[in-house]
């Protein structure tokens, strides 16, 4: 392949749905909902229609920021709403399943749901929610959406293209302080399940499902609430060869206590005939920076490519989760990032914590 022949449109947003007009019926009014979903959706030309959520005050100023012509009082009301489709659920993972039965169990049934990730508490509670979806004919996905960050959909591109040729070796490097959710110290989680969730998707988007994996947790200094998933490196190993890594470091030094901040998160995918490098621009939200990739390839000898756009994960990249799932209910498909498929991201998770519990290389087929 000659240099002028690189095609560098790396797909770095998933095509527009066919029906970008079906309703959207609103779940939750809290950050990821007003300040990521509305947005991107908006953004998108995508159609919410309705919110509801345990404040009707607050789901009342939502609704006028982002143009959503109709707020309930109630799931039930908003259920009832002929204009609604697709349900957004956007709720702290221990209610969300109890919310999916709710959904499925209605009168009227809606064609689709799209739930938060980790999808439930644990894998006995997502593989429940996809049984009861699967039931109900209503097709349930999954926001992992850092499989939509443009510079991991930049770099699944060059994968498929075999512009990196088979993969050899691929990290994930944070260095980042998240925002926690209050939620978490009930439930008693802290990265696993809420950040690395979205490394582990990722390397599976890239790679496929991992044989094995490995995993070291401490706490986190700074995070006053009892948890044993504070900082976690993990190995994922593939009978073929392959390797990944994840480092998820939510510490990144006294950061908060007074000294100086080196914030980050980066990327590396090596392959048979390519490299590629990236950058996740989330760290610096809300003022936010593109995420990027800087790319080589054995099809181009001794060159770099350094594609560059202005979108970034937060919040644009949430507009893909929702873009799948309504191509496949407008198409009868399964999306990319359906229930079923995510019960192995779950497996996943669930292996890393046993990895770490008892010290050993983890089967996720165990657990599935």
């Amino acid at each position: 392949m000659a240099v002028a022949e690189l095609d560098l449109d790396l797909r770095i947003t998933a095509p527009p749905p066919p029906d970008p007009s079906l309703g959207i019926g609103c779940v939750g009014a809290g950050f990821i909902m007003a300040d990521c979903q509305l947005p991107a959706y908006r953004a998108a030309g995508l159609h919410p229609v309705a919110i509801t959520s345990r404040s009707r005050d607050k789901a009342a100023v939502v609704a006028a920021r982002h143009g959503v012509s109709t707020v309930h009082d109630t799931l039930d009301e908003l259920l009832a709403d002929t204009r609604v489709e697709i349900v957004d659920l956007a709720v702290p993972p221990d209610e969300q399943l109890g919310l999916i039965e709710r959904v499925c169990a209605a009168p009227r049934r809606v064609r689709g749901i799209l739930a938060q990730k980790p999808l439930g508490v644990d894998l006995a509670q997502a593989k429940r929610a996809v049984a009861v979806c699967e039931a109900a004919g209503i097709t349930l996905a999954v926001n992992q959406n850092m499989r939509h960050d443009q510079s991991v959909r930049a770099a699944k591109t060059l994968l498929d293209r075999g512009l990196l040729g088979a993969p050899v070796l691929a990290t994930i490097d944070m260095r980042a302080i998240p925002h926690w959710m209050p939620w978490q110290e009930r439930l008693g989680w802290l990265t696993l399940r809420i950040m690395s969730i979205h490394h582990l998707d990722t390397f599976r988007y890239w790679c496929g499902d991992p044989d094995r994996i490995l995993c070291s947790v401490r706490p986190d200094p700074r995070t006053r609430f009892a948890h044993f998933d504070g900082i976690p490196l993990y190995i994922l190993e593939w009978d073929n060869g392959l390797r990944c890594a994840g480092w998820d470091d939510v510490w990144t030094g006294p950061a908060r206590e007074g000294a100086g901040e080196a914030k980050g998160i980066g990327w590396r995918l090596e392959g048979e005939r390519g490299l590629a490098l990236g950058t996740i621009g989330w760290p610096d939200y809300p003022d936010g920076s593109p995420s990027t990739i800087d790319f080589t390839t054995t099809a181009a000898p001794g060159r770099w490519f350094r594609p560059r756009w202005d979108l970034r994960w937060f919040p644009d990249a949430f507009a893909g989760p929702m873009s799948e799932l309504l191509t496949a209910v407008a198409t009868d498909t399964e999306p990319p990032i359906s229930g079923r498929d995510n019960l192995r991201t779950m497996a996943l998770v669930e292996a890393a914590y046993l990895a770490a519990r008892e010290h050993r290389a983890v089967a996720p087929a165990e657990l599935l």
